[in-house]
């Protein structure tokens, strides 16, 4: 997002604030949204799909719960019921007392969701310089770091 100083005409390139970054992450995730609408999908229940992937497949439901509340950055319960939907939806199984699974579909499911992100990102990103991925990455990494330590120390 560029901006023009009316009394100079000159354009100029925002520095990262709050403001900037929220817009960006409201703006992909309003892309997102899209996919998963039409899978039916929320976007809580797609963090959890991604965590029991990343997991292996299967984890403790409790971990996945704390994994989602610290991602989300909400309570308990929306965490909870997010897994339990998914448990419902038959997406997630349960192999064991305390654990998840994700199910054939719920990995099917997860990886459609996983392509259409992708995709997104593949045009939002391109044309951007590596070495300016690099260094936003950077940037935020450091203020999400930053802001995980500050809610910990409340």
């Amino acid at each position: 997002m560029t901006t023009t100083d009316p009394t100079t005409n000159l354009t100029t390139n925002p520095t990262v604030n709050g403001q900037v970054i929220g817009l960006a992450h409201y703006a992909g995730r309003g892309l997102l949204e899209t996919v998963l609408a039409r899978t039916g999908t929320t976007f809580d229940q797609s963090v959890a799909l991604r965590a029991a992937a990343d997991a292996g497949g299967t984890v403790a439901r409790d971990r996945l719960v704390d994994r989602l509340t610290g991602a989300l950055k909400t309570g308990e319960a929306p965490a909870r019921q997010a897994v339990d939907e998914l448990t419902a939806a038959k997406l997630l199984d349960e192999p064991a007392p305390g654990q998840v699974s994700l199910t054939d579909s719920g990995r099917e499911l997860f990886e459609s969701i996983q392509a259409g992100g992708k995709e997104i990102a593949a045009r939002l990103y391109a044309g951007i310089p590596a070495q300016d991925l690099e260094t936003a990455g950077r940037v935020l990494t450091l203020v999400t770091e930053r802001a995980n330590a500050e809610l910990a120390a409340l």
